[in-house]
């Protein structure tokens, strides 16, 4: 990632290099503001907008993607085809890897069969629930709601 934005002309000061290295490690699909906050006790002058700024430069030279699941945009080095598995409980987003292309060319078929001409970049497939610790969590409530129920009658 580095070296490809090194060499598309953008300095690799180090806040740069340090907003890279961080987001390549990350398999929590961050937002600009959560690595923003995570590297600002390291570099107190890094403004908002060189975070921002970095991520929009990786995402532009194809080595991220920018996924919109709700208010924030995150931001996501998986370049491989892939889908998302999102925790409504939590918001935890896990990569979900696609087995085959054939469901997605299927899609992309009816896509153009219902919006002749329209040019398909992608296709994304999100996976609404809730991850293992949210349901077990959920579970033990619900347990202790019913022994608490039990108990009173």
């Amino acid at each position: 990632m580095l070296a490809t934005l090194k060499a598309r002309g953008l300095r690799m000061t180090p806040q740069r290099v340090a907003i890279v290295r961080l987001f390549a490690a990350a398999d929590s699909h961050p937002t600009a503001q959560e690595l923003f906050e995570h590297l600002g006790p390291d570099f107190p002058t890094m403004s908002f907008a060189t975070v921002y700024n970095t991520l929009d430069a990786l995402a532009t030279a194809g080595l991220s993607s920018t996924l919109r699941l709700g208010n924030a945009a995150r931001f996501d080095p998986n370049t491989t085809p892939h889908h998302h598995a999102v925790c409504d409980a939590c918001g935890r987003i896990v990569d979900v890897p696609a087995s085959s292309l054939s469901p997605a060319e299927a899609s992309i078929v009816r896509v153009r069969k219902a919006a002749p001409g329209f040019a398909v970049a992608r296709v994304e497939r999100i996976y609404r629930g809730q991850c293992a610790s949210c349901a077990l969590a959920a579970a033990k409530k619900t347990s202790r709601a019913s022994g608490r129920a039990a108990d009173a009658s």
